[in-house]
């Protein structure tokens, strides 16, 4: 590995440390001392593995593959949940270290699966590390959306060039201004949910949850926090934050000489976002429970799950088929994308319109855009949707086979893909992850890993050593 692989892995891990540290610091001050032992462990591990890392002697390389991108992406996904899942195993609560390790990788991923049945029974430190879990993940996997931008869109990487610098010579500044950025989103919905009257330890947790588009709650329901319907607004409100471009609020407030092109890709999702509730309150529902729904489509989108108690029978798969779309490519919610299919719909519609009108020519070009579509994304664009669906079919067929029920097992899929928690609005509140088979809980974090790096990258790697001569 280059330098900078080593560094990446490194950097990330004394961030663990760092977290660790703050829940010793957290337990000592409310007396939690139940479980203090395993954070200073995960303190120790993961610090000095990334100190290893940082201070170990090798040429720097300013070149990097893009097969060592990805294989460094991808082992993060696979060596920082072990240093995560340590206060798991080390608690009180008598964890297998497949279960410690499948709650630490469903939080690094934004998953939301739990082993959990009751939160009551935590402890708030326990609590606490959960959510820090996918408060870091969603860094890790914005950092991770930089390294590997030329395989997903380069489309898409233009209007970036605006705020950031792909030169590997700037990559600690660039790394700045997303963490600050990063940090200050986080302590803006922490304020809304206050001043909403949020307890403080929920609000900090939901924060981190929100940010990441994560789905471990600080309780065991979303009812004991959102409890008025203002507060149903206001959580909606801060879950398009992860919905949006995470510089959408820089490009607002903080840029002056604003262009069309810094939206771009926020005007599609407006749109979309607007036609979505439109078709809910005017097609779909018929209870006008305006906050509730909206709080449900607002979770979806931005790929969270979530959701208030009701009932979601007749709607669900809408809710499944809002999760598979997903929201802003520089976001930290999963997805295809919207962007990616609207453009896939508009380059067919030009391919039909072109041959019943051989004379005509049509451009492939966004509105909103100086550049026009090129082959290379839209075949990228395509080989997404059908990785999805292979790997769909894969999943859905696994855990049948394993012996959950075809309705669960698709659902259930479709949710790990996403990167999206179970809830009532997916008719899978109620399913148990501890009650799994280790077999089957192996593949779930195998393919919540993949939901978050995509298959496509493993095919890139599958096909450089099959066909390295």
């Amino acid at each position: 590995m280059s330098r900078f692989s080593l560094i990446y892995l490194g950097i990330f891990s004394i961030i663990i440390s760092i977290l660790s540290f703050f829940n010793i610091i957290y337990s000592n001050y409310f007396n939690l001392y139940l479980n203090i032992d395993s954070y200073v462990y995960s303190l120790l591990f993961s610090i000095l593995f990334g100190l290893s890392f940082l201070i170990k002697k090798k040429d720097v390389d300013n070149k990097i593959s893009i097969y060592e991108k990805i294989i460094i992406v991808f082992s993060g996904y696979i060596i920082l949940p072990i240093f995560i899942s340590i206060p798991y195993y080390f608690s009180i609560y008598n964890i297998t270290f497949i279960d410690a390790y499948f709650e630490a990788v469903s939080g690094f991923t934004s998953t939301g699966f739990s082993i959990f049945e009751n939160i009551k029974h935590l402890d708030e430190s326990l609590i606490l590390w959960r959510s820090s879990s996918q408060w870091i993940g969603g860094l890790y996997f914005l950092f991770s959306i930089i390294l590997l931008i030329d395989i997903f869109d380069s489309n898409l990487k233009k209007p970036l060039t605006n705020l950031l610098s792909f030169n590997n010579t700037e990559t600690l500044k660039q790394s700045a201004k997303i963490l600050i950025l990063y940090v200050s989103l986080t302590f803006v919905i922490f304020l809304l949910l206050n001043i909403l009257d949020v307890r403080a330890f929920n609000s900090f947790n939901l924060a981190m949850t929100i940010i990441s588009s994560g789905g471990f709650l600080p309780t065991n329901n979303l009812e004991s926090i959102v409890n008025t319907k203002i507060k149903e607004l206001g959580i909606s409100f801060s879950m398009l934050i992860s919905f949006f471009s995470l510089f959408l609020s820089y490009n607002l407030f903080f840029i002056r000489k604003k262009s069309i092109s810094f939206f771009q890709e926020d005007f599609y999702l407006l749109f979309y976002l607007i036609i979505i509730i439109l078709s809910f309150f005017f097609i779909i529902n018929s209870d006008n429970n305006f906050s509730t729904i909206f709080l449900a489509i607002c979770s979806s989108v931005s790929n969270i799950g979530i959701s208030l108690s009701g009932s979601y029978q007749n709607i669900s798969f809408i809710f499944l088929l809002i999760t598979i779309i997903g929201g802003s490519f520089f976001s930290t919610s999963s997805g295809i994308r919207f962007v990616k299919i609207y453009s896939l719909f508009k380059f067919s519609i030009n391919e039909l319109a072109s041959h019943a009108k051989p004379l005509n020519v049509f451009v492939n070009k966004l509105e909103f855009s100086g550049s026009k579509l090129e082959t290379s994304d839209i075949n990228k664009y395509f080989i997404s949707v059908l990785i999805f669906i292979f790997s769909l079919i894969i999943l859905s067929s696994i855990l049948t086979i394993l012996g959950i029920s075809l309705e669960s097992a698709f659902k259930l899929s479709i949710l790990t893909l996403m990167n999206t928690v179970n809830s009532n609005m997916h008719g899978l509140n109620e399913f148990i992850f501890s009650d799994l088979h280790y077999f089957t809980k192996y593949f779930l974090v195998l393919f919540m890993i993949i939901g978050r790096v995509e298959l496509l990258t493993l095919l890139i790697i599958f096909k450089k050593f099959i066909f390295k001569n």
